[in-house]
């Protein structure tokens, strides 16, 4: 009798080559693989072609696509990839094949069942973003060094929640912070002066694929 047990495989809305527009990896010339679906509705989402569609690929092809590119870095993305139940055992054969691996995160999703290898973005969602009641909070305890936590902000409502929330939990003990404005409504200069005023243990960024190439996809 055949075997009846379907491959495991993911429904991706795009695989594409870039550069690292974000984190500490900014710049870096990258592989991404952007995983369809996502269960939040951020106000200010700019992926959000990523909600549904794309195509059910298995993990081999996957793989077989990133290799294509020959290119060391790997950044697993969404939507929220770890809305599906193969991301993890995508994110583990990634670094099998031997890729530095990333994982852009909302945070929403528990994050303790990520290979260790992998560097997790975790995305902090402000009240800006109209999902902030989604964060799952014990996630913070499993942040190591080698992860980062991203705060997009909208205005300056968001960042007094973000500085104490990093203060409240000590978070710059833990790992890396990143604070970001969301460009629609948020000055970066703002956003800048208040980090420096505040002397807070964080840095700014601004998105280096935005900068280069606007909200295009694939890029």
């Amino acid at each position: 009798m055949a075997d009846s047990r379907k491959k495991p495989s993911l429904r991706v809305s795009e695989v594409f080559y870039s550069l690292q527009g974000e984190a500490s990896r900014i710049g870096l010339p990258t592989v991404f693989v952007r995983l369809t679906g996502c269960p939040l509705r951020c106000v200010w989402c700019d992926t959000a072609h990523a909600y549904s569609g794309g195509r059910r690929m298995s993990l081999a092809t996957i793989l077989d696509t990133v290799s294509g590119y020959g290119v060391h870095q790997v950044c697993v993305t969404g939507g929220e990839p770890l809305a599906q139940k193969n991301c993890p055992p995508l994110l583990a054969a990634l670094c099998d094949a031997g890729c530095e691996v990333s994982l852009e995160t909302s945070g929403a999703l528990d994050i303790g069942g990520v290979d260790p290898r992998v560097s997790r973005i975790v995305d902090l969602k402000a009240p800006g973003s109209g999902e902030s009641a989604r964060n799952h909070w014990r996630n913070m305890a499993l942040l190591t060094a080698r992860d980062e936590l991203k705060f997009v902000l909208a205005d300056r409502a968001d960042y007094e929640w973000a500085r104490q929330t990093v203060a409240e939990h000590r978070l710059e003990q833990r790992c890396p912070i990143v604070f970001s404005p969301a460009l629609e409504t948020l000055a970066p200069q703002d956003l800048a002066e208040w980090i420096l005023a505040d002397r807070l243990p964080v840095r700014f960024q601004l998105q280096l694929h935005k900068l280069l190439w606007g909200n295009m996809r694939g890029k």
